[in-house]
């Protein structure tokens, strides 16, 4: 299923997605939050705040297509994005919390007035590749694999089927340009082919 264009689907599996990280994270010590996330450079702190500043963007798009409004995620673009990650990654653990619960909540009653709206104006692209009708998809995929990059005991055989039905085809389309070299695309492709087991030295870039 192509759940960018099934907002309502992609949107109930978001809102599960999130009740799952809204428990995992619910009593977080100060400890935990400063700890290393599984992305470079980045706190368990950071991860949750790029979560919660994820989901206000996302409620910024859908909001503004209720109003007939082709609003961006951020206002002030992707500059904006580091800034509020950095600020807020350094808060006390329930501030931090609470923050990722309440941006949550929105997003949520966001997706409940597109509903009944019928999802309007879901072409609009607020200067991004995908129409606002994506929102859901989108969000869904940031909290699938944030809330694995945590560290907190979620992982990939967490991930439900619908979510990777949809967007294992979307990874699989990045492989060529993430690969680095000449070598690496040989040993993928011999993989991808069949032709023997995926070379473990073989690196993708970040997505």
């Amino acid at each position: 299923m192509d759940l960018e264009s099934n907002p309502q689907r992609a949107a109930e599996l978001c809102c599960a997605a999130q009740t799952r990280l809204r428990t995992r994270v619910a009593h977080l010590t100060e400890e935990q939050v400063r700890a290393p996330s599984r992305l470079p450079g980045w706190s368990v702190g950071h991860v949750l705040t790029h979560l919660a500043r994820n989901a206000d963007a996302h409620a910024r798009r859908l909001s503004g297509a209720l109003r007939g409004e082709d609003l961006p995620k951020y206002a002030n673009g992707p500059e904006q994005r580091g800034n509020e990650i950095e600020a807020g990654a350094g808060r006390a653990a329930a501030e931090i919390i609470a923050d990722v619960e309440n941006s949550q909540s929105q997003l949520e009653e966001v997706f409940m007035l597109n509903a009944a709206a019928g999802w309007p104006h879901g072409d609009f692209l607020g200067g991004g590749h995908y129409g606002v009708s994506g929102c859901p998809a989108h969000r869904l995929r940031e909290v699938e694999m944030h809330h694995v990059d945590l560290g907190l005991g979620y992982t990939p055989a967490d991930w439900p089927h619908e979510y990777v039905e949809w967007d294992l085809p979307i990874l699989l389309a990045t492989v060529a340009e993430r690969l680095g070299s000449s070598g690496d695309r040989r040993r993928v492709m011999a993989w991808l082919a069949g032709r023997g087991p995926l070379d473990p030295t073989a690196t993708l870039a970040p997505w």
